[in-house]
């Protein structure tokens, strides 16, 4: 007997057309002799589509054994949409409503981190537009430029920029809270090489299974942004020109965010590897699954293929 499997893609973020990449993915891999898959369309206003037509969530849900989640950004990665899978009792694969939280919120992930024992960059958190003057000025006397900024809640390098200045900067933070943005935080820069490195669980007969961290190279003239990720412009080496230390700290420190944040089956944390230590920056509780995902390309590198990951998913999913 199949497993009805629904896959959640789309989403009102600012990720939609990545998100319909990754649901497309796995929607494509899951194998056809062992899942029955519905694919359960949402639109940017939060409209949940199946078949071509609205419907009410509820009524869709209703019909599938288990959903994996292609959604990235605000409402996939925040907790919202597994607050709703929750209260309809489906199973899912991913970091819990809370998890999913506090992954997002950048400042909290940080405060865990360094409460797990990992360096962060110095960081000055603007929750209120009103304060944003101030607050830059601080950010301008205390911090080398340029510096990092960046919203607190959404994803893929979204809205993130690097400047320097008071006016630039301030007109950066502006800006992002005129886009909607629920507070900003500015980071001091961290000069290195970038890095990413996934969990997996109970992969290969271990309970929280790294995979090897990959090496971020974007273009000379860019950081790891929305476009450069997307574009094709950056190199991704993996497994990564790190030594063998560094290799091995990158895995343990995906391991500790992973437990700190209190995930679930399977996420990827990003660091910069500088002179001074390894700096975590942020995890990702869905990671991207797209023919140019970061994820898909570590479990290749040690030969797991995409179909079994996503059969994994849906196991660990249901054995909650």
């Amino acid at each position: 007997m199949q497993t009805v499997v629904g896959v959640l893609r789309g989403g009102p973020s600012r990720e939609h057309e990545v998100s319909l990449k990754s649901g497309a993915a796995i929607i494509a891999n899951l194998p056809e002799e062992r899942y029955a898959v519905r694919d359960i369309y949402i639109g940017r206003d939060g409209v949940w589509h199946y078949r071509g037509r609205s419907i009410e969530p509820e009524r869709v849900l209703r019909q599938i054994d288990v959903a994996l989640i292609g959604l990235h950004g605000e409402y996939g990665e925040d907790g919202e949409v597994q607050k709703l899978l929750e209260r309809f009792g489906v199973p899912y694969a991913g970091a819990d409503s809370f998890g999913s939280y506090l992954a997002m919120h950048k400042l909290m992930a940080k405060v865990r981190a360094r409460e797990a024992g990992l360096l962060t960059p110095e960081s000055r958190f603007i929750e209120r537009a009103e304060d944003s003057a101030e607050a830059v000025g601080e950010v301008i006397r205390t911090f080398h430029q340029p510096v990092v900024v960046k919203p607190v809640g959404w994803g893929s390098s979204v809205g993130v920029s690097i400047i320097g200045g008071y006016a630039p900067v301030l007109a950066s933070v502006e800006k992002l809270f005129a886009e909607g943005a629920s507070a900003v935080l500015v980071e001091e820069l961290i000069r290195g090489k970038e890095a990413t490195a996934g969990v997996v669980e109970n992969l290969r007969g271990e309970a929280l299974y790294a995979l090897p961290p990959i090496e971020i190279i974007p273009p000379e003239d860019d950081f790891f942004s929305y476009d450069a990720k997307y574009s094709g412009a950056t190199r991704e080496i993996c497994p990564g020109n790190f030594s063998r230390v560094v290799s091995e700290e990158l895995r343990r420190a995906a391991r500790v965010m992973h437990r700190a944040l209190g995930l679930r089956h399977y996420s990827r944390s990003d660091f910069i590897v500088a002179p001074k230590g390894i700096y975590y920056l942020e995890t990702n509780t869905l990671p991207g699954l797209t023919a140019e995902s970061l994820l898909p390309k570590s479990l290749a590198a040690v030969g797991v293929p995409f179909q079994d990951f996503l059969s994994h998913l849906v196991n660990l999913a249901l054995s909650r």
